[in-house]
């Protein structure tokens, strides 16, 4: 207990680094997750186009590549912005794209006359889509979007390689300090498995008041 109990503080701007992350980061994703599921799915060639492309680019590149682009890249073209805020962009895109999928299944389990009947009264797509279809998908997608929030939270470790202050990056500091290795690690777990419990709760919560019965 005493490497925790000694080095509190540490392991508090940890937490709150990854939960601030985590917190950041997934609002960025569901926003670009449900705009690319709309692209996906909408009338408009151009905009499919756009939202597949999205898509295919951020599921194949490696998490750590996108952090590097962002992070190294984007200050190149004159964009200079705290680490922290590079780190939100490059985990929110990235899940994004898995976001984006999973709703897009959910759309594809709506039945097509649920579309037709709401456009045979003359809503328009982006009200067939908003007021009939994503309410109905977003039932059946919630387990998905609550696993992939949960490797989100657990992809941030990644930021602490790039001066991101998170969770995984207080061994460092305690490696330095000469604290036990494992029992350094023991509470980076523990810490991680209450952000992971945390966002578990919130979901089975969601889907036991909204999820489709089974």
């Amino acid at each position: 207990m005493n490497v925790l109990t000694d080095n509190f503080r540490t392991y508090a701007r940890g937490f709150l680094g990854t939960v601030e992350l985590t917190v950041y980061a997934s609002v960025l994703a569901l926003v670009l997750g449900f705009l690319m599921a709309s692209f996906r799915v909408a009338p408009v060639g151009s905009l499919r186009i756009l939202g597949t492309a999205w898509v295919t680019v951020l599921r194949n590149t490696p998490l750590t590549l996108l952090f590097f682009a962002v992070l190294l890249g984007l200050p190149r073209f004159g964009l200079v912005l705290p680490f922290q805020v590079f780190a939100v962009l490059a985990l929110g895109c990235y899940t994004s794209a898995f976001i984006c999928e999973a709703l897009r299944a959910g759309i594809n389990t709506v039945p097509k006359g649920q579309g037709e009947a709401a456009r045979s009264l003359g809503m328009t797509f982006g009200q067939t889509l908003s007021l009939v279809i994503l309410p109905q998908a977003f039932r059946s997608v919630i387990p998905p979007i609550g696993s992939t929030l949960i490797a989100l939270a657990k992809n941030s470790a990644i930021a602490g390689a790039f001066s991101v202050t998170e969770l995984l990056g207080t061994y460092k500091t305690l490696s330095e300090l000469g604290y036990n290795i494992v029992w350094t690690f023991v509470w980076i777990a523990v810490g991680y498995l209450v952000i992971t419990l945390a966002i578990s709760a919130l979901f089975n919560v969601l889907e036991r008041r909204w999820g489709v019965a089974r």
